[in-house]
This record gives structure tokens, C-alpha cells and sequence, in this order.
């Protein structure tokens, strides 16, 4: 499909009298729809166990960090939720993760309802694809692959969780884990400490970093992965001209950096003190480590107290969490190829190359842009956010602020001991940051992509800027 036919199906226009919608809009509106309509259902009498209530700003702040995939939380989820308000918790984390438009998509499929251009469109820039062409497929191995990593996660989870809590209440446990860990979401049926209790079990810690880091790679590297690894198998080609894309090297080259950067950071600036590492042993001190660098990016679990944390610790962890995760996969942040796009652009401006360039390839000037679009605006929005809660409840420190902000927008759900505490309009911050953070990245993405080759009607001269 061509450019014009795209611009002809997704341009604003007035039919019948009603405004049609751009798929930008359509994505931001989707996310929106899928939270008010949590928030109905967690304001139903059963949804809330006996004794406790739940108000509009509480079910509206629920809805939102499930949907959103963030996991901070107002009330303890494990005691606050009956088993259907756990449900519906559960469904919109993995509606979340999957993508409403995906989702829908697919819903509409088995319905045996045809799916219109736009609607394909749609899916489409959901995914951030390039192509028209295959959407339907690549949206249905998305859900089926999703669905086995998670139900194989969930096994594994099992073999904890089972005989600590038993059948019933350890299955349910285990699959509830499992697609918050996958997913990114961050939100357990644990206890109010997360991970805590389980810094010593390094089999649990390992399977969650494993959900945690599959559901961060993003869908085309899974993709491309698989399809290496089967080519491989079926000897159909000699193994030395098996090549992966030049995407999928660079997300595992650039998660494995910064999953062991931030694990030695974290090691160093922590491994003697004793509100966090200090009493563990060796192992115990390099596994939470790790498993701290991981929760960083978009993960929302602990294993440690993040009051307890170190400024240090705090402070570079706020980078971790804006980097995030890999693109078109559930992890937040401006994701890790964005980022490195930048400091790549950075280094070549520098040496004088006209394009950075990366395994012998190089990044367009458009990626370049929307890199640095994304990068700015993520910054601002953050540090607006972090002003107003601060002008919103006063008593909030600085550092506190800015990891819960970090936390919000890069849809981490880390936070010092600070979310349950905020009074009512701060919380409205900390829910307009996890919005935002769920669909800014890709709905700039989307807003550059609508804008190329537009006409100007005036071309200005240049004018002498003096900038560095």
C-alpha cells in the first residue's frame, strides 16, 4: 500500500457528521476505553473484599496501572481485591500487554467478522510495522507465542508456589505471576513486599527475570530468533550464512550491556548496605543484583527495598527505567534502540560521519528524528510530572519524586514506599503519567510517520544560531 492510500484512509475528515479519527487517536482512545471500563468493574460491590471499600479515584488508579502494564499500586493487591476483582486485574494486564488494537483485531476474527483497511492500519502502527502486508498473521503468532511463554512460565512458577499457598490458590498464583512478569506489570498476589521473601530462591528469581527479559525483546527479535534457530535445525543452509537482522543483534547486544552495567552498578553501590544487600551472601548479593538491573527496565518486582536503595542507586536507576526495554515488545521507557540511536548520532556528529552506523548499517535521518523527539518529550513530560506532584503534595523530597515519576511514565512500577501515601491529586499525576507513558512513545512514533514529505508553504532563509 502506498503512501497516499494510507494518507487517504487515516487523515481527519468529516463524514456524516462525525469526525473520523486518526490511528493515533484510535490507539490513545483504545488504552482509554479498556481503563474506564476496568474501573466499572472494579467499582462492583464483589470486587472488593468484605470490609474494605473502593473508591472511584482507587478503581480508576487500578484500572490504569493494569491497563498501562506499570504496577504501582494504592491498595495491596493479594487483600484489597476478591478473587474477581483479581480477575478482571488480571485481564487487563494481559489485554495490556497484548495491545488492544491486537487484541480486537483477533476477537473480531473469531467472530468471523472481516477486518476493514483501516482496521489493518490500525494494527499496523499499533506494532510499528512497515507493511501492510502479513499484520493479521504477525498479530495472531504475537498472541499464540505470548500464550505459551506465559503458560510455560506459569508451570515453572508452579513448583514454588503450589506447595507454599496449594493447588487451587498456588495455580491461580502462579499464572497470575507469570503474565504480570511477562508482561511487565510488576503487580503480584504475594504479599504487600513483592519478591521479598524470595531474594534467597534464585530458581524463582531466575524464572521471573526470564518472563521479565522475553516479554522486554520485542516480538520481531523473538521472531527472528526462532527463525534462525529452525533454519538452523532443518540443516536447509550451511549454519555460517544463518544471519540474524541487524534489529535483533543490536536489542540482545544492548540488553545484555545494560543488564550487566546496571547489575554492577547496583553491586557496587549496594553490597554493604544493609537495609538492601549487606546481609546476603555472596550469591545472594550478585543474583538481586541482577535481578534489580532487570526490575529497573519496566518490571515493577523487588527483591530488595527501594526505600532502602542508596541516592546513588536511586539515581542512575532512573536512566535504566527511562531507557527501558526493547521496541515492540511490554516493556516501557523510550526503549533501549531509541536511546542508543541518539548517543550513536552523538558520536558520529562528532567524528563527522553523515549517518551513525551500526553493523554496517545505518540509521535513517527519520529514525535519527523520531529518536530524538521521543527522547526530548519523554524527558519534559517526566520532569513536568515530578513538578507537579511535588507542588501537589509538598511534603514529597525530590529524589522520591522523580523515581516515582521515572517509575510512572517508563510504566516501571518501582516506588520508594511513596504511591499509597500521595493525597488525592497527586495520584491523578502519578495516573495522567502512566497514560502517557504507556502511549506517548508510540503515538509520537505514529505523529512523525503521519508527517512525511509535508509541503511547507513558506520556505525561511536560515538565520545564524549559536548553539554548545
Amino acid at each position: 500500500m502506498n503512501e497516499g492510500t494510507k494518507k487517504a484512509i487515516v487523515k481527519k475528515k468529516r463524514k456524516k457528521g462525525r469526525l473520523q479519527l486518526s490511528t493515533t487517536q484510535m490507539i490513545a482512545l483504545s488504552f482509554l476505553f479498556t481503563i474506564l471500563a476496568g474501573t466499572a468493574l472494579l467499582m462492583l460491590p464483589w470486587a472488593t473484599v468484605p470490609g474494605e471499600t473502593t473508591s472511584l479515584l482507587t478503581a480508576l488508579f487500578t484500572a490504569t496501572t493494569s491497563v498501562c502494564i506499570t504496577g504501582l499500586v494504592v491498595v495491596d493487591t493479594f487483600s484489597h481485591w476478591t478473587v474477581f476483582g483479581q480477575i478482571v486485574i488480571l485481564m487487563l494486564i494481559q489485554v495490556g500487554g497484548i495491545g488492544v488494537v491486537c487484541l480486537s483485531a483477533i476477537l473480531m476474527l473469531l467472530f468471523r467478522k472481516g477486518l476493514s483497511l483501516k482496521t489493518r492500519v490500525l494494527m499496523m502502527d499499533s506494532f510499528n510495522l512497515d507493511s501492510i502486508k502479513g499484520v493479521v498473521k504477525f498479530c495472531r503468532r504475537v498472541i499464540r507465542d505470548i500464550f505459551i511463554v506465559e503458560g510455560i512460565g506459569a508451570l515453572l512458577s508452579a513448583f514454588v508456589f503450589v506447595p507454599e499457598f496449594g493447588k487451587d490458590k498456588g495455580i491461580f498464583i502462579s499464572v497470575f505471576h507469570s503474565i504480570s512478569a511477562f508482561c511487565n506489570a510488576g503487580i503480584d498476589l504475594i504479599g504487600s513486599d513483592s519478591l521479598i521473601r524470595y531474594s534467597g530462591n534464585y530458581y524463582m528469581l531466575g524464572i521471573t527475570m526470564m518472563l521479565i527479559v522475553l516479554g522486554g525483546l520485542g516480538f520481531v527479535v523473538w521472531f527472528d530468533v526462532i527463525g534462525a534457530v529452525k533454519t538452523l535445525f532443518t540443516k536447509t543452509e550451511d549454519p555460517k550464512r544463518i544471519r540474524l537482522q541487524e534489529q535483533t543483534r543490536l536489542v540482545i547486544a544492548l540488553t545484555a550491556v545494560l543488564i550487566l552495567s546496571g547489575a554492577v552498578l547496583t553491586f557496587i553501590a549496594e553490597r554493604g548496605n544493609p537495609e538492601t544487600l549487606g546481609n546476603m551472601s555472596l550469591s545472594g548479593k550478585l543474583w538481586n543484583s541482577v535481578f534489580q538491573s532487570v526490575t529497573f527496565r519496566t518490571a515493577g518486582f523487588m527483591t530488595v527495598s527501594q526505600k532502602g536503595l542508596r541516592d546513588v542507586t536511586a539515581f542512575f536507576g532512573l536512566l535504566y527505567m527511562f531507557i527501558g526495554g526493547s521496541p515492540m515488545g511490554t516493556a516501557g521507557g523510550v526503549k533501549s534502540v531509541t536511546f542508543f540511536a541518539l548517543i550513536l548520532y552523538a558520536i558520529s556528529s562528532l567524528n563527522h560521519h553523515q549517518k551513525p552506523v551500526i553493523y554496517n548499517r545505518s540509521f535513517s535521518f527519520e529514525t535519527i528524528h523520531k529518536a530524538v523527539a521521543i527522547i526530548i518529550i519523554s524527558f519534559l513530560v517526566t520532569v513536568i510530572l515530578s513538578i507537579l506532584l511535588m507542588l501537589t503534595n509538598p511534603w514529597v523530597v525530590l529524589s522520591d519524586a522523580l523515581y516515582e515519576t521515572f517509575s510512572a511514565t517508563a510504566t516501571v512500577g518501582l516506588s520508594r514506599n511513596l504511591t499509597a501515601s500521595l493525597n488525592p491529586a497527586g495520584k491523578l499525576v502519578i495516573i495522567i503519567a502512566m497514560y502517557l507513558g504507556r502511549i506517548g512513545p508510540i503515538s509520537l512514533v505514529m505523529f512523525f510517520r503521519g508527517q512525511k514529505d509535508r509541503e511547507t508553504l513558506l520556505n525561511c532563509a536560515e538565520g545564524k544560531y549559536y548553539i554548545g
